[in-house]
């Protein structure tokens, strides 16, 4: 399993619950760029459609510099996510009733297929911010102190 992206900001900005994987529709030359390692999910997002499907929003995945001119799509278009219909029904009852969040985690390649690792998420607070920074913080100090004795 080879990473491709990693969305850091993800754990900083949200208490992760459950994660999913999905599989993601792509197109030739963005499967290209990938395979180079090209890709940014900083703000992107998932949502969940009216017909029940879910996309991908926001994730950059620039255009492959040798493709032709005929393949000249939007690099943050929404990208379609393949998943179980179970799955989505539950995602969906969660998403509505308890105010979380679905945030795409990384994308990688599973055998020659691309996927999505896709989080159920609830918010952090800025206190709940701070209290991280400061325990990652305790710990990089304990971790030196410990290297130098």
């Amino acid at each position: 399993m080879k990473q491709i992206a990693f969305n850091r900001s993800a754990g900083f900005e949200y208490f992760i619950e459950e994660k999913f994987e999905a599989g993601i529709e792509l197109e030739g030359a963005e499967v290209k760029a990938l395979r180079q390692g090209k890709c940014n999910l900083k703000d992107s997002f998932c949502y969940i459609d009216g017909a029940g499907e879910v996309y991908l929003k926001n994730a950059h995945i620039p255009l492959y510099d040798k493709s032709g001119a005929f393949n000249s799509r939007d690099s943050k278009r929404d990208r379609k996510l393949l998943m179980h219909r179970r799955e989505i029904d539950r995602i969906a009852g969660k998403i509505h009733a308890k105010g979380m969040t679905l945030v795409p985690i990384s994308l990688y390649f599973k055998d020659n297929l691309i996927k999505a690792e896709v989080a159920l998420c609830r918010g952090k607070q800025n206190f709940d911010k701070k209290r991280a920074i400061k325990e990652r913080d305790v710990k990089r100090d304990t971790d030196r102190q410990l290297k130098n004795y």
